[in-house]
């Protein structure tokens, strides 16, 4: 099978008390191992769509065959999401902050490094359901957040608004924070600074930079 479910950079304990140990164990080997194993799944016999790279995959969703494609957008989202998601975090104290670069693209575009945090936290708030909440390079070089419902995220040109080049990432379906902070979505989402890489935010803004 084309895909696996990707090795951590840290302990599964190494994010607490932000997010415990449970939740990442429960998290990344049931349900991101599950969109993992649809997706290799879905695209069993598909030699021409199993050979694309997962990037691929999400950027040309409406390539794929009708007769899959929903089986592909949901668990190819989620496998893209979720590895995304792992890359993105860190210890406390071990992620760095944004490069000079990278805050004043974030001054430019939403006013104050306070400002853009709002705006995640209006996304991820207003996201009915499960859903993400990103930070994307647009085109034209600005940035903006935006909110995908369920595995969706902004590489699905055609099928998401707001798409582009996604920086930034946060989980909002209940199983990412559910064990620790219950209903209180706004609280794991002021908490998710913490232990955000920012090292990893900084290379994926001085790539689309290039």
């Amino acid at each position: 099978m084309p895909f696996t479910l990707p090795d951590l950079a840290y302990a599964e304990s190494a994010l607490e008390p932000v997010i415990d140990a449970k939740t990442m164990a429960i998290h990344r080997t049931k349900h991101h191992q599950a969109y993992v194993d649809n997706l290799n799944k879905a695209l069993d016999g598909q030699a021409e769509y199993s050979a694309w790279t997962l990037d691929q995959v999400c950027e040309q969703l409406g390539s794929i065959p009708e007769t899959i494609r929903a089986a592909v957008r949901n668990n190819g989202g989620g496998h893209w999401n979720h590895s995304f998601f792992w890359a993105m975090l860190a210890p406390k104290g071990q992620g760095g902050a944004p490069s000079t670069d990278l805050a004043a693209a974030i001054g430019a575009s939403f006013g104050s490094f306070d400002a853009f945090k709002k705006a995640v936290q209006d996304a991820g708030l207003k996201r009915f359901g499960s859903g993400w909440v990103w930070l994307v390079r647009r085109r034209d070089g600005s940035l903006a957040v935006s909110s995908t419902p369920n595995q969706d995220n902004p590489l699905m040109k055609g099928f998401v608004d707001n798409a582009g080049t996604p920086l930034l990432g946060v989980d909002v379906w209940e199983h990412a924070y559910y064990l620790s902070y219950q209903n209180r979505r706004a609280d794991y989402l002021a908490a998710i600074w913490e232990i955000v890489n920012w090292n990893d935010v900084n290379r994926r803004f001085a790539a689309t930079s290039a």
